[in-house]
């Protein structure tokens, strides 16, 4: 269920070429901004997934991370794109560093690739510094390994009126033999639906079937009170 959230939530379901695993080492940083110590942290973003290292707090111009990520890479992605900040208390963080970084032909042919890369800023192109990555390439299971899942509708139940029999005045267990009264053999008189308050409901409702509004108004004996609380109900199933 994790991998599926996941494979939804960037958008990969069906179309990953695999996983593409960086550990961000560590960076040598050209100039320290800022009055005191650097707090440098790392924003790597692989197709529509975003991911952040830890904060190197007083990493300065040498930050140490040692972190790993794991991305599902969407077919046809062969760079990612990474920023270093300065995470700042007051303010709002301040990027330091970024660089397009290419992924190397062999690191989707299997092999594990450590290696230094360069990093742009306010120094200019390529001149901020270097960062160390290792890369590597590992094939994940296709979409039947991660079924999808429907929801599933709730029942709607519809409650349903409740008639009473009246009894004779006098003993209410006694009933006069051969005849059975005659409130008993007459159904009550059938609800007075008005049209108006049945479009109320549907509007208050427009997402419930209109023959199930009528239904619960009909049940309520034309109460639209007692009827929105019943529909309340059912939707809150």
């Amino acid at each position: 269920m994790q991998a599926a959230q996941m494979y939804a939530q960037y958008g990969f379901m069906g179309q990953s070429s695999g996983r593409l695993s960086i550990t961000v080492a560590q960076a040598k940083l050209a100039k320290n901004y800022g009055v005191t110590r650097m707090d440098p942290y790392c924003r790597i973003r692989v197709g529509h997934a975003v991911f952040e290292t830890p904060t190197a707090y007083n990493g300065a111009k040498n930050p140490r991370w040692n972190k790993v990520v794991h991305a599902p890479i969407p077919q046809g992605v062969n760079s990612f794109y990474l920023e270093i900040f300065d995470e700042r208390s007051f303010t709002m963080d301040d990027r330091v560093a970024w660089g397009h970084m290419t992924i190397p032909e062999s690191v989707f042919n299997g092999e594990t690739v450590d290696d230094w890369y360069t990093l742009s800023g306010r120094q200019g192109d390529d001149k901020e510094g270097m960062i160390n990555l290792v890369l590597s390439h590992s094939t994940v299971p296709m979409m039947q390994q991660v079924p999808q899942v429907m929801p599933q509708m709730p029942m709607m139940m519809v409650p349903q009126p409740v008639y009473y029999p009246t009894v004779q005045a006098g003993n209410p267990y006694q009933v006069p033999a051969g005849q059975m009264p005659a409130q008993q053999q007459q159904p009550p008189a059938q609800p007075a639906i008005t049209e108006a308050d049945l479009k109320a409901l549907q509007d208050m409702f427009p997402n419930m079937d209109a023959e199930v509004v009528r239904s619960v108004l009909e049940a309520n004996r034309g109460n639209k009170d007692a009827a929105v609380n019943s529909l309340l109900s059912i939707t809150a199933e």
